[in-house]
């Protein structure tokens, strides 16, 4: 007689119910608060991480894209209908015409918020994950970009109420690539948007 089946079948019920109905809840769903990655806090094989999630935002940029789980949407060209289709409707909608339709993260799954100009993606954000960030775009600092970018196309300041971010702009092909750093150890979101 096997008993493993039943058990498997349990825990497996057991376990969709769970995610089901944690998901429902919004308990993975937010975007922010994120805990803050210190550089110095960051190990040896984290900050080699966090420089391939860097890296691998160079190539794709080229053609108006974002990479992982929404690589095949692209900048100026996607509609928000093919977005919902491909990753459903937005948890957080955008409120107005300027705001941005939000994806938290969860579960290791990184954030995202797309901007829409006449129904296609005008802007695309990518905020990293919350669990491991240091491992993500918590782990990137200023001087890393720069080392492994050189020198950005141009640097901002920007000022929201009381908060000062710096932005790096970097040129690729007919888009822009843009970090978002609250300090310089401590990158807030990656943009993406035609030139």
């Amino acid at each position: 007689m096997n008993l493993k089946t039943p058990f498997k079948k349990a825990a497996i019920a057991l376990t969709a119910a769970g995610v089901i109905g944690a998901g429902s809840a919004g308990l993975y769903s937010t975007v922010l608060p994120v805990p803050k990655a210190h550089a110095a806090s960051v190990s040896q094989s984290d900050s080699q991480k966090a420089l391939n999630t860097l890296n691998s935002f160079y190539k794709p940029a080229l053609n108006g894209h974002f990479p992982g789980v929404v690589s095949s949407f692209t900048v100026g060209k996607t509609t928000k209908e093919e977005v919902i289709k491909a990753i459903g409707k937005a948890p957080m909608p955008a409120k107005d015409a300027d705001g941005f339709d939000v994806y938290g993260a969860d579960m290791g799954t990184p954030g995202y918020a797309f901007n829409y100009k006449l129904d296609k993606i005008r802007e695309m954000r990518y905020f990293g994950t919350n669990v491991e960030r240091q491992t993500n775009i918590g782990g990137i600092t200023i001087a890393m970009v720069k080392k492994n970018w050189f020198a950005p196309n141009s640097v901002t300041t920007i000022k929201t109420g009381k908060l000062t971010q710096t932005k790096l702009t970097y040129i690729r092909g007919a888009y822009k690539l843009e970090f978002i750093f609250n300090s310089s150890t401590e990158l807030d979101h990656i943009n993406l948007l035609k030139k």
